[in-house]
């Protein structure tokens, strides 16, 4: 192999256009999912490329999952991705580990990347602060398996937020590595970002500014796409906001983060822009916002949450799904890894 050095530019991938993503396997979805990852999922699924997108269970368990627990999340995420209006006859729906391939690229992908490549990733430092020495190796590789699971599938585009951009750059790193090492040119695409969704962070609704997370201990900290109705417009009502009124400009609302994440959410759920939110709203106080605001979510997200909760009561249809998904997965992968294990020099027997 070639040294530490960034790899040349290769020649340039002629291969079909395809979109890849993934949710991890681990807690419940919220609203931030939605607007950030599903409702931009099933806008891509209208574009007509391909569409894969996987539960990612073995990213999961790079820290601890209960056993019974991961099945069950695994088959929340892909209820989750049928309820916001996934089409499985359209869209390639699957569990990441059901896809041999991905662990098995994963680790040739592990004897390709730099060590100095990941020791360069800011999220793998933020998420083990001074305890590094008790993280799973997992955890620290869990960029090299990220490249993976897009390059497996010669993914050329992937949504990605601000978080996963610098996941993204590695991936790209790691493909022009392996053309240009192993001499083939524009076997790997290099994949390229697509515009996050319409809300690319929605914050707490405990704290504006704490991004929405299924890790924070206050469930009034978020909306599960499993609340029904009622508990939506409490979680709503119960917002932190301020005295303050809505501005009319975007400018009015620097410094005024819960005020922001509100409007943020409602621009998000109704397909406006967060200059036309304003325009209706400006002058008035959250005592009719909060009501108008908790009306659209419900109208939103209760079909979501219904359908979810449809889904998971027998999750006969999840399975057959995901099933069904593995194995057209496994079909566009299977032979992928096939030729990358030729092109190393692995014995084929």
């Amino acid at each position: 192999m070639t040294d530490d050095a960034s790899p040349a530019a290769p020649l340039a991938y002629q291969g079909p256009r395809r979109i890849l993503s993934g949710i991890q396997a681990s807690g419940a979805l919220h609203l931030g999912n939605y607007l950030g990852a599903l409702k931009r999922f099933t806008q891509l699924q209208d574009t007509g490329a391909p569409c894969f997108l996987f539960v990612a269970d073995l990213h999961a368990i790079t820290v601890w999952q209960d056993p019974a627990l991961l099945t069950a999340q695994t088959r929340e995420i892909a209820a989750a991705y049928l309820a916001s209006g996934l089409d499985p006859a359209r869209s390639v729906i699957f569990p990441q580990s059901a896809v041999r391939a991905h662990s098995e690229l994963a680790w040739i992908f592990n004897c390709v990347a730099r060590l100095g490549w990941l020791d360069r990733m800011t999220q793998f430092k933020e998420k083990t602060g001074k305890h590094k020495e008790r993280a799973s190796v997992g955890l620290y590789t869990y960029p090299v398996l990220q490249a993976a699971d897009i390059l497996l599938y010669k993914a050329t585009e992937v949504p990605t937020g601000e978080d996963q951009k610098q996941h993204l750059e590695l991936t790209r790193d790691i493909a022009a590595k392996f053309n240009n090492d192993f001499n083939a040119p524009g076997f790997f695409p290099l994949p390229e970002p697509l515009t996050q969704g319409p809300a690319p962070r929605v914050m707490s609704l405990r704290d504006g500014a704490a991004k929405m997370s299924k890790s924070d201990p206050s469930d009034q900290s978020r909306i599960n796409l499993t609340d029904d109705a009622d508990t939506i417009v409490a979680k709503i009502r119960k917002a932190r906001t301020d005295p303050d009124a809505l501005p009319e400009t975007l400018e009015g609302l620097e410094g005024r983060a819960e005020a922001k994440n509100l409007v943020t959410i409602y621009a998000a759920l109704a397909d406006m822009s967060r200059e036309a939110v304003l325009a209706q709203f400006a002058g008035q106080g959250f005592g009719a916002f909060k009501p108008a605001l908790a009306d659209l979510a419900v109208a939103s997200m209760a079909p979501v949450s219904a359908e979810m909760r449809r889904l998971m009561a027998d999750p006969t249809e999840i399975d057959r799904v995901l099933k069904d998904g593995a194995a057209r997965a496994a079909a566009i992968a299977d032979p992928v890894v096939d030729e990358v294990k030729k092109i190393v020099g692995f014995w084929r027997g």
